[in-house]
């Protein structure tokens, strides 16, 4: 009842299977078809029948386990959360125009680390170097993979063996568990914890001046707010402390905001202007003294995974020179998306080129337009929804507890639980949030162009 598998090898569904996907993984495939179908008969079942059924149906399987074998694991979808920067969706999705820059760079052979005046080797720093330098008005800069290990090379270049002053309030917790703590002793530095949890002044920073003192460290509590009675000294008094004790100032700024002058006084929508304008600035930090200033680039700046430290040519230097650099550096293809990405932003063409920009940019008139079309088209096709006033968040570590004003489009259902599950199941999937029992989609983080499919998406999800 069950067939060879010489005689499976051969038949001609096999064979182009084979080709497609090669001889090795179609053996391996089909070997546990044929198990799978032996363990069926030995424990009574009967699905295969005749020899031929049999076969027809081991074929079925193998051609459906190597089409999800296929499949790879990384894969795009929808944000219909209304989150900007949703780091467990990648953060910021790339412009048009840095996707372009990698493509090119990555598909062949580059000047990364050759001068081409001189032939001789040359340095990949200097590839990001004027870009940094335009975007931020700092001195120099340098691109490692995060802007956790952007400090930790910084610390390690600067502060390793002696003490790094920093605010108890800024002893933060990041994405994943992981600690700012923990990651800075990485480097070898020692931290010196000064003030209280919700109060710190700069005389607390200068009691605990010693001949120990490496730096001064500010961490911007990027995922949380602390209000009520607190006191945080300001960059400028800080960075006059630190010119007075020949320290440099280290400032961790974490989402990388370049600040509002990049931009057209117009150019985004008032509750934007709002929200931005109570996050520090890197080119603010620059201009009031931190030596150094870390910052992500794959959050506010919506380039490509990176951390970036700009500050002091000197210190920079002494970075770059580090042995720790050649394990945190980014590769030619990262150098490329941003410097494309900075050119956007020095150019002022941001909030229409990077596409978090131009989520935190787009009217909300134009927002409710695409949700009542949107809603329009689900219920024409049998899918119970209305449109509603509703909130977008920034997210990414970036604004906590701003808000933007946006329209839902709210789908009516026994069980959200259950559609939300569908939606992550769709071929694209949809990522999703509940609010109020109703399933909600937030057209502010879906890509233009991609209505359609959201639209086809949802109605496939409830069907199922």
């Amino acid at each position: 009842m069950i067939p060879a598998v010489d005689h499976l090898l051969g038949m001609p569904a096999v064979q182009a299977m084979t080709t497609a996907h090669g001889a090795r993984r179609v053996r391996q495939v089909l070997d546990a078809e044929l198990a799978r179908l032996r363990s069926a008969l030995v424990a009574g079942g009967d699905e295969a029948g005749s020899r031929e059924v049999a076969s027809a149906l081991i074929i079925e399987r193998l051609d459906a386990a190597l089409a999800r074998a296929r499949q790879p694991s990384l894969r795009p979808l929808i944000n219909a959360t209304g989150v900007v920067i949703h780091t467990n969706l990648g953060r910021a999705p790339l412009s048009s125009e840095a996707l372009e820059a990698m493509r090119i760079v990555g598909a062949g052979y580059s000047n990364l680390e050759v001068d081409l005046q001189t032939g001789q080797r040359g340095s990949r720093h200097d590839h990001l170097d004027a870009a940094l330098r335009e975007a931020t008005g700092a001195e120099s800069g340098v691109a490692t993979n995060n802007t956790a290990a952007g400090l930790t090379l910084a610390l390690a270049a600067l502060a390793a063996g002696r003490e790094v002053v920093i605010s108890r309030g800024e002893l933060v917790e990041i994405g994943g568990g992981f600690r700012v703590p923990d990651i800075l002793k990485g480097s070898g530095a020692l931290l010196r914890e000064v003030g209280t949890t919700n109060r710190t002044r700069v005389a607390d920073y200068a009691a605990a001046m010693s001949d120990r003192t490496a730096a001064l460290l500010r961490v911007h509590p990027s995922n949380f707010r602390v209000e009520g009675f607190t006191a945080r000294p300001a960059l400028r008094d800080l960075a006059e402390l630190a010119r007075r004790f020949n320290l440099p100032l280290i400032e961790d700024l974490g989402s990388g905001w370049l600040g509002p002058d990049l931009f057209d006084a117009d150019a985004f929508p008032p509750d934007a202007r709002v929200a931005l304008g109570r996050e520090p600035a890197v080119r603010d930090s620059v201009r009031e003294g931190a030596d150094l200033v870390a910052f992500s680039a794959d959050k506010l700046l919506g380039g490509p995974q990176a951390g970036l430290v700009v500050g002091r040519a000197a210190l920079v230097a002494q970075m770059r020179q580090h042995p720790l650099m050649r394990a945190v550096r980014v590769d030619k293809v990262t150098y490329a998306g941003l410097e494309a990405t900075l050119r956007a932003f020095t150019c002022g063409r941001a909030a229409t080129v990077v596409p978090v920009m131009r989520m935190l940019a787009i009217p909300l008139a134009t927002i409710e337009a695409r949700a009542q079309a949107l809603a329009t088209l689900l219920r024409t096709n049998g899918v119970p929804c209305d449109t509603a006033p509703g909130l977008s968040t920034i997210g990414g570590g970036s604004l906590p507890g701003e808000t933007l004003t946006t329209s839902l489009v709210r789908l009516e259902t026994a069980s959200p639980d259950a559609l939300l599950g569908s939606l992550r199941g769709g071929d694209p999937a949809v990522i999703a949030r509940i609010s109020d029992d109703r399933v909600c989609l937030d057209p502010r983080t879906v890509m233009e162009g991609d209505d359609q499919a959201l639209a086809r998406a949802v109605m496939d999800a409830c069907r199922a």
